[in-house]
């Protein structure tokens, strides 16, 4: 087995033997990056002298931190000092940062070795990672078909093996569903449970930066690392946090399971329903108890997310003008002019289908009629969620209602946002959700969904390793083929 192959906890138990270097890890990374990055494109930017400055930084000192010498990568629009930080837009397409997002800074004083920036969906507005400004990200399972997305770039990344682990964020889904079609596991906190400070805002009241990674004790030993209250963000939440590898027993006996009869109607895959229900069979046999439950609001959860979301983003949107930073219309004759051409030149299709549909929610005279009813919704949905978890520990659900689809095959907006019709509810209530593979349809990865009670990410975390410890779909990778 290739270095590049192994999970991030066999490769530090390697570096702590001294069994391999970190240059050693790092010249395997980049070898994998250098055949297959053409194929896949994960990257918008590789940051190779930088990440062997910090490999041999990590070879020649004794000490260091709990990722040290592991390779891993950044969504981008997670600001990273002195590295371009683009959100896959022509906006930012030049934009230098001169400061760390939090996530970045705790993850290189940990002494990781950032290898670049991944591609994404403009500003994270999509499902697909084809709204990219500057290419679409292939699928390392089938090269024609789709990441997902926002997150697309860091998902693809950890499933073609170009690195250990990356950090996304999730809007309504933009972790979760590209984990699912890429085989992976991806994981969204609970909202506040880790600093949003430098990451470029979407939707300020959804937005949760997450991992990937290629099994659930990596994705554990991430969020030990990321997680905690940060002075510098207002929505960080000052809980404690726990050693989440403290929850990785397979002992799961009397664990209480609901699975929505709402996530399991129209509209889902009736193969990916199967491989669900199978795997609720299995928690069944290791001692758990599984329960269907209702979720009667989650129908309402999409629309009202695309009024809440764009309407968020319509305003923090607002600041790419081209005065302060980022792209900039110098042909305009007057400022005025600059403003509007350098927006419509700057901003791809669907950031301004969102821009207009948000400025249009919060317009007088349509703010209580659309925006304020979502809000009312959303409270539903929290409280439909709290109900299930006043009996259960946690719930499960797919992922996603398709395996991914093939690049180009879903060109209609309306068709795209319906991706995310079983992941936004848990954006809405604010809650902790993961997706793991549990089988797979035509050779694709089929994705489970985890959702856990607020702050209690150990919980969903526990269900998830006992799963995957009794089975092998995690094993299982991409016959990506390359000289």
């Amino acid at each position: 087995m290739q270095l590049y192959e192994m999970t991030m906890h066999e490769v530090k138990d390697l570096l702590k033997q001294n069994k391999a270097s970190a240059r050693e890890v790092l010249d395997s990374v980049m070898g994998r990056i250098e055949k297959v990055e053409e194929k896949v494109k994960s990257f918008v930017t590789i940051t190779d002298d930088l990440a062997y400055d910090k490999a041999d930084w990590c070879d020649r000192e004794k000490e260091g931190g709990t990722i040290k010498g592991i390779p891993f990568a950044l969504k981008d629009i997670i600001c990273t000092k002195g590295i371009r930080t683009t959100c896959s837009s022509k906006m930012l397409e030049n934009f230098v940062p001169v400061y760390d997002a939090t996530v970045a800074r705790l993850l290189n004083e940990q002494d990781g070795v950032l290898v670049g920036k991944l591609n994404m969906d403009e500003f994270a507005m999509g499902s697909s990672t084809e709204q990219s400004a500057f290419f679409p990200t292939h699928n390392p399972w089938d090269l024609n078909r789709v990441p997902g997305g926002s997150s697309g770039g860091s998902a693809s990344a950890v499933a073609a093996d170009e690195v250990f682990f990356t950090l996304g964020t999730d809007t309504g889904g933009s972790i979760r569903q590209p984990a699912s079609f890429c085989g992976i596991v991806g994981i969204k906190p609970t909202y506040g449970r880790v600093s949003r400070w430098g990451v470029v805002a979407f939707a300020s009241s959804l937005d949760q930066v997450g991992v990937f990674s290629k099994d659930v004790r990596d994705c554990a030993e991430v969020l030990n690392v990321i997680c905690g209250k940060d002075p510098l963000d207002s929505t960080s939440v000052d809980v404690d946090v726990p050693d989440f590898t403290s929850f990785l027993d397979d002992n799961i006996k009397g664990m209480r399971i609901a699975y929505p009869k709402e996530y399991f109607g129209e509209g889902v895959d009736e193969d990916i329903k199967k491989a669900v229900k199978k795997a609720l069979k299995h928690y069944e046999s290791m001692g758990a108890i599984v329960e269907e439950v209702s979720l009667p609001h989650s129908e309402y959860a999409l629309p009202a997310y695309y009024l809440i979301a764009p309407a968020e983003a319509s305003a923090n949107l607002a600041r790419f003008d081209g005065v302060r930073y980022g792209f900039r219309d110098f042909e305009a004759e007057n400022v005025v002019d600059m403003f509007s051409s350098t927006r419509a030149k700057g901003f791809g299709p669907e950031v301004k289908r969102r821009i207009m549909l948000g400025t249009y929610a919060l317009s007088s005279g349509y703010y209580d009629a659309y925006y304020l009813k979502a809000l009312k919704v959303r409270r539903l949905i929290y409280e439909d969620f709290a109900r299930v978890f006043k009996n259960f520990d946690i719930i499960i659900s797919p992922t996603t209602p398709t395996v991914a689809f093939k690049l180009g095959e879903q060109s209609d907006p309306l068709t795209l946002y319906m991706n995310d019709i079983l992941t936004v509810p848990v954006n809405m209530a604010g809650l902790p959700g993961m997706s793991i593979p549990c089988g797979f349809k035509d050779g694709l990865p089929i994705g489970m969904q985890i959702i856990g009670k607020a702050f209690d990410e150990g919980t969903m975390l526990k269900a998830a390793y006992a799963f995957e410890q009794t089975t092998d779909y995690h094993k299982v990778k991409p016959a990506l083929e390359v000289k």
